[in-house]
Parts: C-alpha cells; sequence; structure tokens
C-alpha cells in the first residue's frame, strides 16, 4: 500500500504558504519551484485544499493562496481527506469478485473488514494529533539553519 504523493506535496504547499506567502504570492509557479512538480499538479492539489476550505485562492497583484484559518485548526487528517480520492472513505480496497465458492473468497470481508476498518482509523486518530502548525513550527527551524 501506498498513499500518494498528493499529501505530501499538499503538506509542503500549506508550509509554503504560511512560511512565504507574507513576502511573495504564493502561485502555483512559485510552490511548483519550491516542490519540484509542474504546476498543474500544484494547482489540482490547490484546487482540492480549496474546496476543502483549508486555503482560499485570489487572483491579481494580492492573489495568490492564502491558509484559510489558523494553521493550529488545520490537522494532518484534514489534509489527507482533502486530497486522497479514497472511494467510500476507505483507504483499503478490495478485489472486485472474490469467488463465493471457495470458502476464502466467501468470507475475506468478515475476515478483514473489521481489522482494516481499526488499522484506517488509528492511522486517522495519529494524524489527528498533528497539527499544521507543528509543522510550520519546525520548518522555521529549518529555514534558519545555514544550507551546507
Amino acid at each position: 500500500m501506498q498513499i500518494s504523493s498528493r499529501f505530501t506535496i499538499a503538506i509542503h504547499i500549506l508550509i509554503c504558504i504560511d512560511l512565504y506567502g507574507e513576502k511573495e504570492p504564493a502561485t502555483s509557479e512559485s510552490l511548483a519551484r519550491s516542490i519540484g512538480a509542474h504546476p498543474v499538479v500544484i494547482r489540482r492539489i490547490l484546487g482540492q485544499l480549496r474546496r476543502a476550505e483549508l486555503i482560499t485562492v485570489a487572483r491579481g497583484r494580492e492573489g495568490g493562496a492564502h491558509i484559510a484559518r489558523p494553521c493550529g485548526e488545520i490537522t494532518l487528517a484534514d489534509i489527507f481527506r482533502a486530497v486522497e480520492s479514497i472511494g467510500d472513505d476507505t483507504l483499503f480496497s478490495f478485489h472486485e469478485k472474490p469467488n463465493p465458492a471457495c470458502p476464502i473468497g466467501r468470507s475475506i470481508h468478515t475476515i478483514l473488514d473489521g481489522r482494516l476498518d481499526a488499522i484506517q482509523r488509528a492511522m486517522e486518530r495519529a494524524m489527528e494529533t498533528v497539527t499544521l502548525a507543528d509543522l510550520v513550527k519546525e520548518a522555521r527551524m529549518h529555514a534558519a539553519e545555514p544550507s551546507q
């Protein structure tokens, strides 16, 4: 299992907006330079963050992306839910047609559903304990370090 890079890109975007957004507009182009991704990818993720009401996006001279609410109120779980399209809110997906004539095929959901749901809930609970403010604070410390 691997969560797509949209999640870590979204976190990178939000940290950049908070740290550098006051100095220059956080545009898809400026964010793409920091992230090392194509601006189209960044625009797509910005759209997801906007729809989740984590950012606002303005055009014009004062344009760019802005954090929509205090960073201490935005958790990793909020960011994850904004950018990871998981069908039916389920992280784990099943193969479509387990064989009902097979003892394992007919019982695989009974065997796994509860366990996988518990694993996902545990992951989401852990994500809810980390806020964007926590990450921004650490990023500020790293930004102050001289580059080698």
